[in-house]
């Protein structure tokens, strides 16, 4: 299948186009910076906010995955117009393109949907949208609320992710900070497990457009857990320091998938990277490349 990927630029982006072009079907990249991908695949400049180019692009391809958005938490406490504009009319730009030529679509979400930050907000919005469509126009939008992944390739900034900014410094030597106790429960999924969640999402015969899949492991790791697990797995002198809750994010929260709404992708969570595993490979391509791409 032609499938067109907006946001391919990005670090789940990249690793999308890759399964995809893996699993034979050819691609291409819409980003407004573009991802250079080997003929007979493409990647090509362009704006989510830009309708007229969203709608060519999609009538020229047979499903489009939609990975576009302005992310962050604490970054986005201070911008929410930018991402009102990205994620939430920018969704809307691909939802009217797919509903207007009749393709199939897979959008990206959040697990932290409850969380009080613009970035939280604007894509439950977005997911929110899309279940209407589904519903009132007979679209096929399928939804997936992507945990936190994470793997090579992901940036330390300018949005401060969590893994990249214990690894680092880690392999620096320097401390590792987290955010409030460190009690906080998150859900880590490694980005190629998701990018394979994504697919199937998308091109498997499901036909479940009335409800949200969320793609995590199921597996419950404390923020000071997973501090520890990278020390330890980085053989790093590091010590972990402790620094006040950021703008935007929820002390003592907890955001874990429920597994069980894969079930329909053919999807078993029991075979994912686990997190050590996740954690060694990481490690292994940061060393060396702290302007890593994203």
């Amino acid at each position: 299948m032609r499938i067109l990927v907006i946001g391919g630029a990005g670090f789940i982006g990249r690793h999308c186009c890759d399964y995809l072009i893996r699993e034979g079907h050819t691609v291409t990249s819409f980003d407004p910076a573009p991802y250079e991908l080997p003929a007979p695949h493409a990647g090509v400049r362009g704006d989510v906010l830009d309708a007229t180019s969203v709608r060519c692009y999609v009538a020229g391809h047979d499903a489009v995955l939609h990975l576009a958005g302005i992310l962050g938490t604490a970054e986005t406490v201070d911008r929410p117009r930018a991402s009102i504009a990205v994620n939430v009319l920018g969704a809307l730009n691909v939802f009217e393109a797919c509903r207007q030529e009749g393709k199939r679509a897979c959008t990206i979400t959040v697990g932290n949907h409850f969380e009080n930050n613009a970035y939280s907000i604007t894509k439950s919005c977005a997911e929110r949208l899309a279940l209407m469509f589904n519903r009132e126009h007979g679209t096929r939008i399928a939804i997936v609320r992507g945990l936190n992944a994470y793997g090579p390739g992901q940036k330390a900034k300018p949005v401060r992710k969590v893994i990249p900014n214990f690894i680092l410094p880690a392999l620096a030597g320097a401390p590792l900070t987290v955010y409030g106790d460190g009690h906080q429960i998150m859900d880590f999924i490694f980005v190629r497990d998701l990018a394979r969640c994504l697919g199937a999402a998308l091109l498997g015969d499901h036909g479940l457009y009335d409800r949200i899949f969320e793609a995590g492991s199921g597996r419950r790791t404390t923020i000071a857990e997973v501090a520890a697990t990278v020390v330890r797995l980085a053989e790093s002198p590091s010590q972990i320091e402790h620094a006040p809750m950021r703008p935007g994010e929820t002390e003592h929260s907890t955001v874990v998938a429920d597994v069980a709404t894969l079930a329909p992708l053919g999807i078993d969570p029991g075979g994912f990277v686990t997190l050590a595993a996740g954690l060694t490979e990481a490690i292994a391509w940061y060393r060396g490349r702290p302007d890593a791409w994203a």
